[in-house]
Order: C-alpha cells, then sequence, then structure tokens
C-alpha cells in the first residue's frame, strides 16, 4: 500500500523493517527495467494530466522529477523493495506531497507487466536483427559455393554428396522460421496491459489507448484480470528464444566438427589457443555458441515451472519471471551475431569437402537410384548396392559382381557402365538431384533468390517495427515537453 507522504519510504510503516525486506527485494534485478519503467511513468503523468485526473503544475512537477532521475541513473535511486517504489519515493523526495499523484489509478501489479513487456519487445527485436545478419551470412555463403561439393551425413556417417550452398541453405530456412517466430512472440507482447490497475481495474476515468500509444503498443490486453496477471507472454517468447537457441547449437556443432575435419578454417578471431599446448586451435565461440541451447531451455523450463498452477490474479511468485528471460534473450541474440560472424570470416577448404564427399561410399544411393531407373526394383537395387559396398570400396568392379550374383545377369544387360561410373562421382550425383529442394545447382539458385526475397521481406517487417516504436517514444516526449 501507499500513501502520499514525501520522505524516503513510501511504504507503511508497520511493513518498513524486517530481516525480510531485502528477500522481497527486486532491486538488484530491475535495472533491466528502469528506462521501461521511467516511459510508464511518463505516459502516465501525461495521461492523467489529459483527463484532467492530476492538475497540470502537479503533472509538469513529477515529469521534472522523473528527468532528474534519469539524469541520476539507476545507482542514484533510494532503497526500496523494488525500481518502481524507488522512483516513486525519489519523485516524493523532489516534488514532496503531490509527487504521490503519480501512482493515481495504477497498480505496481499492472506497471511491471508493462514494463517487462516493454524491455522484452526491445530485446525480441535485437534477437530477430541478429537472424537476419546470420541469414544473410548463410545466403552469401550458399551464392559463393553453389558447386562446392561436400559430404552429407545421417548418424554422423557419411551418407550421400551435398555442396555448401545446399547445406547453408538448409540453415537459412530453419533460421527463417526462428525470425517468424520471434516476429509471433512480438506480436503477444507488444500489447499494453496499463491501466489494469491491481487487477480489477480503476473508477478513475482513464484512457488505456493513450497510454498504449505512448508506449508505441499496437493493442491492449483488454481484460484487467488477464492483463495484470498473465505471463504466457514470456512463455512464448522462451519458447521462441528457445527455438533460435537450438537451431544456432546444431549450426555451431557443424561447425566445430568440420573444423575438427579439416573442412572448415576457422578466423583466429573466432577461436582461441590452449594456455599449455600452443599448437591448438580452439573453436571456442561456435563451443559457447552451442551452449546456449542449455540456458535457453532451462529459462524455458522455469518459467513453466514457475507459471505452473498459479491463483488468479498476481502472486509475488511473478517478481523472479522476467530477469533470466530478459538476459538470456540478449545472451541468445549475442551467439546468434557470434555464429555469423565466424561463419562469414571462415574459410572452406574445397579440396578436402571433395575427398570426403568421395569416402564411405557416399555415391551407393545414386547407383541404386541409376538401377532402379533402368527397370531393377528399387528394394533389389538396394540390396545389390549393399552387398557390393559391403566387399570393400565401392566400384563399377564390384557393383559388377553383385550385380550378377544377385540379379542373375550382368550389369550391362540393366544399364551401361559409363553410366555407373558417371553415378560414382560426387559432382554428377549432385547434379542428377535437381528436383525442388535439392542440392544441384540448378535447384539451389532458385530457391536462394526465393530466399532472398522473403528476408528483404523480413528486413522490412523488422525496420517497421522499430521506426514505430521510435516514432511513439518521439510521441510522448514531445507530449512531455507540451506539460513541461
Amino acid at each position: 500500500m501507499t500513501d502520499n507522504r514525501s520522505g524516503t519510504a513510501i511504504r507503511r510503516d508497520r511493513f518498513s523493517d524486517g530481516p525480510a525486506r531485502s528477500f522481497l527485494s527486486s532491486m538488484e534485478a530491475d535495472e533491466h527495467i528502469f528506462a521501461a519503467d521511467l516511459a510508464v511513468d511518463r505516459a502516465h503523468v501525461v495521461m492523467l494530466v489529459e483527463q484532467d485526473i492530476v492538475p497540470p503544475d502537479d503533472g509538469r512537477a513529477i515529469l521534472d522529477a522523473l528527468a532528474a532521475i534519469e539524469n541520476a541513473g539507476y545507482a542514484g535511486l533510494p532503497d526500496a523493495e523494488d525500481v518502481h517504489e524507488a522512483i516513486e519515493t525519489a519523485v516524493i523526495d523532489r516534488v514532496g506531497e503531490a509527487g504521490g499523484r503519480m501512482h493515481t489509478a495504477r497498480s505496481r501489479n499492472d506497471e511491471v507487466t508493462t514494463c517487462i513487456r516493454i524491455a522484452l519487445r526491445e530485446e525480441l527485436l535485437a534477437a530477430t536483427a541478429a537472424t537476419l545478419v546470420l541469414r544473410e551470412v548463410l545466403l552469401e555463403g550458399a551464392r559463393d559455393h553453389l558447386e562446392t561439393v561436400m559430404p552429407g551425413f545421417t548418424h554422423l556417417q557419411p551418407a550421400q554428396p551435398t555442396t555448401v550452398a545446399h547445406y547453408l541453405a538448409s540453415y537459412e530456412q530453419a533460421v527463417a522460421r526462428d525470425t517468424a517466430r520471434l516476429f509471433d512472440a512480438f506480436e503477444r507482447v507488444n500489447c499494453s496491459p496499463l491501466g489494469a490497475a491491481a487487477f480489477a481495474g480503476t473508477p478513475f476515468p482513464i484512457d488505456r489507448e493513450r497510454t498504449a500509444a505512448l508506449l508505441g503498443f499496437d493493442g491492449m490486453v483488454v481484460n484487467a484480470m488477464d492483463a495484470a496477471s498473465s505471463r504466457d507472454y514470456l512463455i512464448e517468447s522462451a519458447g521462441a528464444v528457445a527455438a533460435l537457441a537450438t537451431t544456432i547449437s546444431g549450426l555451431a556443432e557443424d561447425g566445430i566438427i568440420f573444423a575438427n575435419r579439416g573442412f572448415l578454417r576457422l578466423d583466429d578471431a573466432y577461436a582461441s589457443t590452449s594456455s599449455i599446448m600452443p599448437q591448438k586451435k580452439n573453436p571456442d565461440t561456435l563451443e559457447l555458441s552451442r551452449g546456449m541451447a542449455g540456458t535457453a531451455t532451462g529459462t524455458l523450463t522455469g518459467l513453466l515451472t514457475r507459471l505452473k498452477g498459479l491463483p488468479r490474479a498476481y502472486n509475488r511468485d511473478l517478481q523472479g519471471a522476467h530477469p533470466d528471460m530478459l538476459e538470456t534473450v540478449a545472451a541468445v541474440a549475442e551467439a546468434t551475431r557470434v555464429v555469423a560472424g565466424a561463419l562469414e570470416t571462415a574459410t572452406w577448404d574445397a579440396h578436402a569437402l571433395a575427398t570426403a564427399a568421395d569416402e564411405g561410399g557416399a555415391t551407393a544411393t545414386g547407383v541404386a537410384d541409376l538401377l532402379a531407373a533402368n527397370g531393377v526394383p528399387f528394394r533389389t537395387a538396394h540390396e545389390v548396392i549393399a552387398s557390393a559396398a559391403a566387399s570393400g570400396t565401392l566400384t563399377v568392379a564390384s557393383i559388377a559382381t553383385a550385380a550378377s550374383e544377385h540379379l542373375g545377369d550382368p550389369l550391362d544387360d540393366f544399364v551401361d557402365r559409363t553410366a555407373v561410373a558417371t553415378a560414382l562421382d560426387p559432382t554428377a550425383s549432385v547434379a542428377s538431384r535437381d528436383s525442388v529442394g535439392g542440392p544441384a545447382p540448378d535447384a539451389v539458385r532458385p530457391a536462394l533468390e526465393q530466399a532472398r526475397a522473403v528476408l528483404a521481406a523480413d528486413r522490412e517487417d523488422h525496420e517497421t517495427r522499430e521506426r514505430r516504436l521510435a516514432t511513439a517514444a518521439e510521441d510522448l516526449a514531445r507530449e512531455v515537453t507540451a506539460i513541461g
């Protein structure tokens, strides 16, 4: 509960002391939402003045006090239970009793969730921007390596030849979906709960749409109880970020393996050496990025566990829901940028890749397909080539021997041996796979063009969202100045 007394404490004396005060305090974590809280305070005061709920002179004094508090910074706040109370106390210290009018027609319940949404949407936009950068790097790499043959793997075993372009484009598609999930989460985050008060609204004639617009929200969470208590937007955001972190983890893992195999050489800026073994070049940045999936998954799991079974409306459990979330989004965004930089500056070893693409009988499927295309049932063709591969190196001769054993007729009765030799060549094998989504350059090239079009649209969407928030911030500053 609050009152309008000036001084360094606005809590009732009955609750002002005791051993639990530090346990209740969230001041250490609330720096994340300091700027957001000041914006919420300003928008709320502007609306209160416009609605004749607070006299203009008092509104002006409060806004001046908020400017001074902003200039003093977070470290200049008085001790308090949370940042909201600290700012209100600081306002009352500067303005006197009239400063207590700032909290008219609101509760810390709607205030804090509004602040979280403001801070989170900024982090989500930063994470989205990081995915756009990574997608650009992946598409550029794919463009440069349309014909660079490489081994493809399943179960980490040589499977079929592919190209670096096809491989990189596969990750671009995955990151594009991560971008879409972040956009979707942003839509739900960017709705204003301000004006819900504790959970039952307020008798004052407030204008919730006005504060929503001043703070750059695209809409409102209309039901006051839902607005004050729900944190499902955190779950959705955490899920989107965990999905991105999982994509990044897989990409980083591949980079680590490829560096180990000599397929990829990382730039020194994205590697480190051993403190004792001077010959080492360790892919540390990729390893840290790979591990970020654990952090993101932990945050999502923690949120789900914290929020499970909470009764309506507000519960103090919610106090711990947002700090880890904001830090995790920022950390995953940084990992995304780091992986993008590592790939952009890395060098692919075309010779090592081509050599590896021919290892382990990786073209076997292509030969089986060739037999199937010439009348041999695919399952039978599969058995022929499996038998040939089991004998050692997959060659035209070993395939001919296996064909005679399994088919009862010479290989030449089914297919020309020159065609078999061509099918065994990794480059020819890749070129033959020109169906939609395949690795052949003729299939990858139009896919890259389409991906670029989607990326351009997503980039414009991202810029539009940033512009809307910037315009709202300018409008709020102009209204604050007008009152002042």
